[in-house]
């Protein structure tokens, strides 16, 4: 059975409903206080799939009341905490009330919390559950035994979230690993990001083999060799922020844009410059899209050091994960 993501019309991307979160919501629609998931979860699912999830949470928190579905979300053998697959949840404020893996932090004020490269990932997540719900990434650890562990700087691999307003004053979330995407399937284009890393390795490869001036004017070309068919493109700056190349930035190239900083506070610039100069890798960031009004979206994005002088990157925004427009308005507060 196919149905449409709540919020998502039915001219958008459609996604397919597992029988066992179709069920489990059928049940709680019904009027039954507690789900039934004794078939479990895949061990793929598509952003669509977490969504449903997550949605399914929040009617079981609508049915059961606040206190219930906290006890309920906090369980490590609760019916919402199916191996990596869990519900957390906060209150407006960014105090932690529910995460069956990390209970020592129950409680805590973690609106400034960050992943590896800076994002401030409970602050971004309470701002698009506050506007309605919605798809969000990040950085965060992977599973280990015994649970997660967020001090193991080394083990933080990219997220795909999905985040939803329980209650007037409380929100709720949960994620996969892109890696667990499924494949092939409508709303699920993990190979997007592969794409744009594969972009990024060809393009500090180019800049080692040839001359920075030559390097620079590649990149820059709208119709060169570093701006696919998807409309990936490279950039590149020197470590202290100053643009080098940008095929659509002609008029910043010689700025330093070291100390942009993105609505939530993230200088995401010198956050790109830091992952690069410490050796590359993955780095989430916020940035407008202008396919969308310029709209701020999240941004999967990559980087690698040239040489000792300057680094390039690419990117990837969340639609191009989902399927669906995952950008958000400005913050006003």
């Amino acid at each position: 059975m196919v149905v449409p993501l709540k919020g998502i019309s039915m001219d958008q991307r459609v996604f397919h409903v597992p029988a066992c979160l179709l069920i489990g919501m059928m049940v709680l629609v019904s009027g039954c206080s507690h789900p039934a998931q004794e078939s479990g979860l895949p061990s793929s699912m598509t952003p669509g799939d977490l969504a449903l999830f997550v949605q399914e949470a929040a009617a079981f928190a609508a049915n059961s009341g606040k206190e219930a579905s906290l006890r309920e979300f906090n369980r490590d053998s609760g019916s919402f905490t199916r191996g990596n697959l869990y519900i957390y949840a906060y209150d407006n404020q960014g105090t932690l009330l529910a995460h069956p893996y990390q209970k020592e932090s129950i409680g805590l004020n973690r609106l400034n919390w960050t992943d590896t490269r800076g994002l401030p990932v409970i602050r971004i997540g309470a701002h698009v559950a506050e506007n309605g719900g919605g798809f969000i990434t990040y950085l965060y650890p992977s599973p280990e035994k015994g649970g997660i562990n967020e001090s193991s700087r080394d083990s933080y691999v990219v997220k795909i979230g999905y985040v939803y307003p329980a209650g007037d004053d409380w929100w709720i979330g949960s994620g996969i690993y892109l890696d667990d995407l499924e494949e092939g399937s409508p709303g699920a284009v993990r190979d997007a990001v592969p794409r744009m890393t594969s972009l990024v390795k060809q393009g500090a490869a180019f800049g080692r083999e040839h001359s920075p001036a030559e390097a620079f004017a590649e990149i820059s070309n709208r119709s060169g060799m570093f701006v696919d068919s998807d409309a990936h493109y490279l950039y590149a700056y020197t470590y202290n922020g100053t643009l080098l190349a940008h095929p659509h930035l002609p008029n910043l190239i010689g700025t330093s844009l070291i100390e942009r900083q993105d609505p939530f506070g993230m200088k995401n610039i010198r956050a790109l410059s830091e992952t690069a100069r410490t050796g590359g890798g993955y780095i989430v960031f916020v940035w407008p899209n202008p396919d969308r009004g310029n709209r701020q979206e999240l941004k999967i994005g990559y980087v690698l050091p040239v040489d000792e002088n300057w680094w390039l990157g690419s990117g990837v925004y969340l639609h191009e994960v989902t399927g669906i427009d995952t950008s958000f308005p400005v913050p006003t507060r």
